[in-house]
């Protein structure tokens, strides 16, 4: 049975200046009443200019210009320069550069295909699938098989044809490479059955190449077994979801034969949980659909 964690559709959406905007829009406001309002007394005192009126003596700064106008060209400076710091201190900024730099950053710290050697316990199992972005399923897989059996998960990339791939290679879709996630896991405490089932309910599987607005071979959805009897389940649930769940459109997930798997970079690893704010695919949620039949 799979775990009761709920996701209300569309609650995984968070904008990066999402709940600040507010806060913004009240400074600048502020900001340019007050504005308008120093600039039109400087205008008019320009117009009563006078040809002995000194000049402006500002911390060592001296300027030929009559007082009026140097004090106006110092106040068009001042409102960009406050309003750059609004901006910096009303936003998250280092979510925001992570999330600006993340199509350029291609950190090569990986060891091998399969990163650095993990030591798991005796019986453990692997399960690999790629739903879209794989931030939001890892997140999610978390979440729901938390002390139910999920020994371990990463990120990272599979079904590629190429060696050591770096996260801007595989979004060039250049690669072949999926974005997915891999759990090692407890088979005595959740099912291979139970890790699919869900999968089928956290995304849209009817969507080939793209999941909400992320759009590319590198989002598909697909299934890599590791052995027969995964590959024999991953396909009578499929048959049975397309049935009795995914009704209006036809499954596009692929089940495929687990490849070279290379672990993602080191900052995708539990991206969500270190930037709470950072980006979640919108077609990410646990969708409430009745038990398959037996």
């Amino acid at each position: 049975m799979i775990p009761d964690v709920e996701y209300a559709p569309g609650s995984s959406v968070q904008s990066p200046l999402y709940g600040e905007a507010s806060i913004v829009a009240q400074a600048v406001a502020i900001m340019f009443r007050s504005f308008i309002y120093t600039i039109s007394l400087d205008i008019q005192a320009l117009h009563n200019i006078k040809p002995n009126d000194p000049p402006i003596h500002c911390y060592g700064y001296n300027n030929t210009e009559p007082a009026p106008f140097a004090t106006l060209k110092l106040k068009l400076f001042l409102p960009a320069f406050i309003l750059v710091v609004t901006l910096f201190m009303a936003t998250d900024m280092s979510g925001f550069i992570s999330r600006l730099m993340r199509p350029f950053s291609s950190g090569p710290m990986r060891f091998g295909a399969e990163g650095a050697a993990q030591n798991y316990p005796a019986g453990s199992k692997k399960a690999t699938v790629a739903a879209g972005c794989f931030w939001g399923v890892e997140h999610m897989y978390r979440r729901a098989f938390a002390n139910q059996g999920l020994i371990d998960a990463k990120v990272g990339y599979i079904g590629g044809d190429t060696k050591n791939p770096s996260y801007r290679s595989v979004c060039s879709g250049r690669t072949g490479h999926a974005e997915a996630l891999q759990v090692v896991y407890d088979p005595e405490k959740v099912s291979y059955r139970q890790l699919i089932e869900f999968f089928y309910k956290m995304h849209d599987p009817t969507t080939p190449n793209r999941q909400g607005p992320d759009t590319g071979s590198q989002y598909r959805s697909a299934i890599f077994y590791h052995d027969e009897e995964q590959e024999r389940e991953a396909r009578e649930i499929t048959e049975k979801v397309q049935k009795e769940w995914w009704k209006a459109g036809k499954i596009s997930t692929q089940i495929l034969p687990a490849g070279e798997w290379w672990d993602a970079e080191t900052y995708h690893q539990l991206y969500l949980d270190k930037n709470p704010g950072g980006y979640e695919c919108p077609s990410h949620f646990l969708r409430k659909f009745p038990p398959l039949s037996a």
